[in-house]
């Protein structure tokens, strides 16, 4: 298995992730582009601007989250932003290459739940009145 994890404050390059799954015994590639969206349940009004936030270790737990996989026939290549990020902005990026295309479907969505669920980080939602929430703090006691 070839894993590549990053967490960045520069822009997110899709072909980069393409070319670091690419392989000839790959018969297969799953791509997920995670954008910023103009809204969320939670916001009161239109959102224009994520600013995300990661734990300092933040890498290391997200190639921990994509070695778990575990499968030598397969290779990702999954990062993650942080910093400011306008609406359309590309917030993470997950390829996935395997043999057969359910395996590297499968794979890929597990992946991109799992970096959802279990990474560090955290995003500053701020809306077009300049109100913002924060999102991903779990429960805050004081």
């Amino acid at each position: 298995m070839i894993v590549r994890a990053v967490i960045s404050d520069s822009d997110l390059d899709v072909t980069a992730h393409l070319d670091a799954v690419s392989a000839p015994e790959a018969g297969a590639v799953s791509l997920f582009v995670g954008t910023v969206r103009d809204n969320d349940p939670d916001a009161a009004g239109r959102v224009v601007e994520l600013e995300y936030s990661a734990h300092p270790d933040s890498e290391k737990f997200l190639r921990a989250i994509a070695e778990q996989v575990d499968r030598p026939d397969i290779r990702i290549a999954v990062s993650h932003r942080v910093g400011r990020l306008a609406v359309g902005g590309i917030a993470i990026v997950a390829a996935v290459s395997s043999v057969h295309r359910a395996e590297a479907f499968d794979i890929d969505r597990d992946l991109v739940e799992r970096v959802k669920a279990e990474l560090p980080m955290w995003k500053k939602q701020i809306e077009h009145d300049g109100s913002h929430t924060w999102v991903g703090l779990g429960s805050v006691s004081p």
